[in-house]
């Protein structure tokens, strides 16, 4: 029996807001073709985008079909959406590196060649050719600004210092063409996106309505959060990334392994394709048996991202790191009054006696000697929050012979 592929992505956490339900449901039972854009920030994907990607394949799998659309064109404006300040402009040849290094990295996820194959589109092919008077004509008209300047991301600009730049503030005209175009030249009926996505999102339903009588849909996703509400995907050394020159195999494993309890269960649905089943049987104990699921999402997503033999090779790694180094470390008690005082990690470096002072302890982060629980350290204002380690147990290796548990009590 062929489930219900709405059912199942709420079931898992995935859904945030939608359209009409009934109507969504049939379309996607049915099938239908939708889009999800990504504009090239970066030369990489990271974790929040492959929430997304699981999203995507998991619809596809259902018999729909994906459009890829990557922001060649958006990418020069830049998307206000979720932004305290402007986004660096981008040049054009950052532009297409990034593109190609998107779409190299989506192929690992999503089907291009099978039933309900995806296509990767680039709105630079229509955006960039666009006579901007003729635009204004015969889109902009369809455009209130009284009713764009209640969006929730031109709002929260507005009381930034910097405000809201007019370049900034076309973007959602942008975004609802590309629904428009994509709606003429592929039948796209669904638009997909992150949460803080929906009101571009809607500009572009509403552009079809006015210029095509036609109503279509609008679905956006949860964002990749922690369970007090922050988002996920960043730590001391940066955003993780799903390019392993950027975040290690072996990094990328230590990042699941470390996250918090509460969260493991929610990582597993969205991330994995895990059985429900399997999933609950996991996480049903809590303490040290959580620890096996962890393991679990860190086996799986690695396998996912990096492949088997990545995944067999950062098992023997963290095998070495911790089993080979063996479990009586020389042990430094902390107590909580100095750390809740002070939890940089230059701070525990100089508790710990790993450094006689703050500005050495920079200066060993700088030259890449520290890791906590093998994660490197990169950056001298991290703390060990930053890191979603058990805060009251952790290990510090400083360089390749100096090891030892922290305790906090």
């Amino acid at each position: 029996m062929k489930r219900n592929i709405f059912e199942f992505l709420q079931k898992r956490g995935f859904i945030f807001q939608h359209t009409n339900e009934e109507e969504l449901k049939k379309e996607l039972n049915k099938g239908v073709s939708f889009y999800i854009g990504f504009d090239p920030t970066a030369d990489s994907l990271h974790v929040g985008h492959f929430l997304t990607m699981m999203a995507i394949k998991h619809l596809q799998k259902a018999g729909n079909k994906p459009i890829i659309l990557i922001g060649g064109g958006t990418g020069f404006v830049g998307d206000p959406s979720g932004r305290n300040d402007m986004r660096k402009l981008i040049d054009k040849e950052t532009i297409e590196h990034n593109c190609n290094c998107f779409k190299k990295q989506m192929s690992k996820f999503i089907d291009f060649d099978g039933e309900n194959k995806a296509i990767m589109v680039n709105n630079a092919d229509w955006l960039l050719s666009i006579n901007w008077i003729q635009f204004l004509r015969e889109y902009g008209l369809c455009f209130s600004v009284n009713k764009m300047l209640t969006a929730e991301a031109f709002k929260t600009r507005f009381n930034q210092e910097q405000g809201l730049t007019f370049l900034e503030f076309n973007y959602m005209l942008m975004q609802a063409y590309d629904y428009l175009h994509l709606f003429r030249e592929h039948n796209a009926t669904l638009e997909l996106g992150g949460s803080d996505q929906w009101s571009n999102i809607l500009a572009g339903v509403d552009l079809i309505r006015r210029k095509e009588g036609k109503e279509v849909h609008a679905l956006t996703l949860n964002l990749l959060t922690k369970s007090d509400g922050t988002k996920m995907g960043k730590t001391a050394t940066g955003a993780i990334w799903l390019d392993e020159q950027k975040t290690s195999p072996y990094e990328f494993y230590q990042f699941w392994l470390n996250v918090d309890d509460a969260d493991v269960e929610k990582f597993l649905k969205l991330l994995t394709e895990l059985d429900e089943n399997i999933i609950h049987d996991l996480c049903k104990e809590k303490g040290k048996k959580m620890q096996e699921a962890k393991k679990v999402l860190a086996s799986e997503l690695t396998k996912i991202i990096h492949g088997e033999q990545n995944l067999n090779k950062v098992i023997e790694q963290s095998k070495a790191a911790f089993e080979n180094i063996g479990h009586n470390l020389p042990e430094v008690i902390i107590s909580k009054d100095d750390f809740n005082q002070d939890s940089s990690i230059n701070n525990i470096l100089v508790l710990s006696k790993l450094s006689p002072s703050k500005s050495e302890s920079r200066r060993l982060i700088q030259s890449n000697a520290i890791s906590i629980n093998n994660i490197k350290i990169t950056d001298v204002n991290s703390k060990i929050d930053d890191l979603n380690a058990d805060k009251n147990n952790f290990v510090i290796h400083k360089g390749k012979k100096n090891h030892i548990r922290i305790i906090v009590k």
